[in-house]
């Protein structure tokens, strides 16, 4: 036991000695955009690979073919794997995204600066998930700094899909069959341990009628007027999920979200056409397939009370639930025990409502947690709104979480 405590003190010695090293390469990361959309993120991609070079990590960078990328609605991805290889055994993966939201208004920090004022750095991806490029890179390097003899390995997954839904990303990775981890760690945040996480069903939704001049509307039929009804109804929809509870903990309910609507010409037009994207977030104990299948009803039959109206439903994204696969219990316990000794505090192990390209290793088979640095909530990081941020201490504290788990399960034969 005094040697476990002594490599965990060695662990955190060597995070605090580098942890200015840390920060730098953490701020170079955040100052090459990766807005997505657009998705032209192939750029940070070598700009990475390049300073994970200067410490001895070699990156292998495999770039997603063209086709895909632009079908997609992106411009460039390039993910990146760094392969440490210490003996026989399991190898544990470590995924974070470097694809970002677009900073979007009212920023007080430059958004791409990596600006540190009173412990804290600004920037977009300073908290989602730019930091678990650092935290995970730096807590490889402290193992690699005890020499100590391990078994198997770890594997560094640096992927640039996200946002989309990361079937570019680590999808991608695991169907090419480029990596098949035995378990997996992915970016998140420092007081808890996720083990489930929502599903996500995403829709967009074309309503058609007929313009005319709105002097004699008549003679249309109003794709907005008819918009509005689906509308309704799909917020009534909204209204029934209140009462669907989840039994994971940190799960409430689903709930649906309109985030867009577009459409119509001019303002003495009546509008032919209104398309609106909606996010419908469902609870792991939902079927993807029936959910779908009841939103898109709900759709056709607020349609067809509007006579003259037709619609056409495209799925823009099917991401399913997290659940937890039994061989993840070692991470949890390792990360519980150490977070509980590097914070102060229980860490809890329970799901979260958001939803993550972490599922994709769980749809292979593959145990995993969801764990990094970051805040206690997403709210307090301001993640996809102005003025993202990432309080250092909880880096610096989430690196040696991460390099003590590591230990434990690669000393371990």
């Amino acid at each position: 036991m005094s040697q476990d405590r002594d490599l965990d003190q060695r662990l955190d010695a060597w995070v605090d000695a580098h942890f200015d090293e840390e920060l730098r390469f953490l701020q170079e990361l955040v100052r090459v955009p990766t807005d997505t959309p657009p998705g032209h993120n192939a750029p940070h991609a070598q700009r990475a690979a390049e300073l994970l070079q200067a410490f001895g990590f070699e990156a292998e960078q495999y770039p997603v073919p063209q086709e895909q990328v632009r079908a997609y609605g992106m411009q460039s991805i390039t993910n990146l794997i760094v392969r440490r290889r210490y003996g026989a055994g399991r190898t544990i993966a470590l995924n974070a995204h470097g694809d970002v939201v677009p900073p979007g208004e009212g920023w007080t920090h430059q958004p791409y600066g990596g600006e540190i004022v009173d412990g804290k750095m600004y920037g977009r991806a300073t908290a989602v998930s730019k930091c678990d490029f650092a935290s995970f890179s730096f807590a490889v390097r402290a193992l690699e700094s005890l020499h100590l003899a391990l078994h198997g390995g770890v594997e560094l997954h640096f992927t640039y899909d996200e946002e989309f839904g990361g079937e570019l990303g680590p999808g991608w990775l695991l169907e090419q069959g480029l990596t098949k981890p035995d378990l997996m760690i992915a970016a998140g945040f420092s007081y808890q341990v996720v083990t489930a996480h929502n599903g996500c069903l995403q829709l967009e939704v074309t309503v058609h009628g007929k313009m005319a001049h709105a002097a004699i509307p008549e003679s249309g039929v109003d794709a907005l007027q008819a918009a509005v009804q689906i509308l309704n109804a799909l917020y009534a929809q909204n209204a029934l999920y209140q009462d669907i509870t989840s039994q994971v903990e940190g799960i409430n309910h689903p709930y649906l979200n309109v985030g867009r609507i577009e459409g119509g010409t001019n303002t003495n037009v009546v509008p032919g056409r209104i398309t609106f994207k909606l996010d419908r977030r469902m609870i792991p104990e939902e079927d993807p397939t029936q959910v779908e299948a009841t939103i898109r009803q709900v759709i056709h039959d607020a349609a067809a009370r509007c006579p003259g109206v037709q619609v056409e439903i495209k799925r823009l994204l099917l991401a399913r639930a997290l659940k937890p696969l039994s061989g993840n219990a070692p991470l949890v316990a390792a990360l519980q025990k150490h977070g509980a000794a590097v914070f102060g505090e229980t860490i809890p192990a329970l799901g979260t409502p958001l939803y993550t390209d972490a599922r994709l290793y769980s749809e292979h088979g593959i145990p995993g947690v969801i764990y990094g640095a970051g805040p206690r909530t997403v709210l307090e990081s301001h993640a996809k709104r102005a003025d993202e941020r990432l309080d250092l201490e909880d880096l610096r504290r989430a690196t040696k979480v991460v390099a003590r788990t590591l230990k434990d399960l690669l000393l371990a034969p």
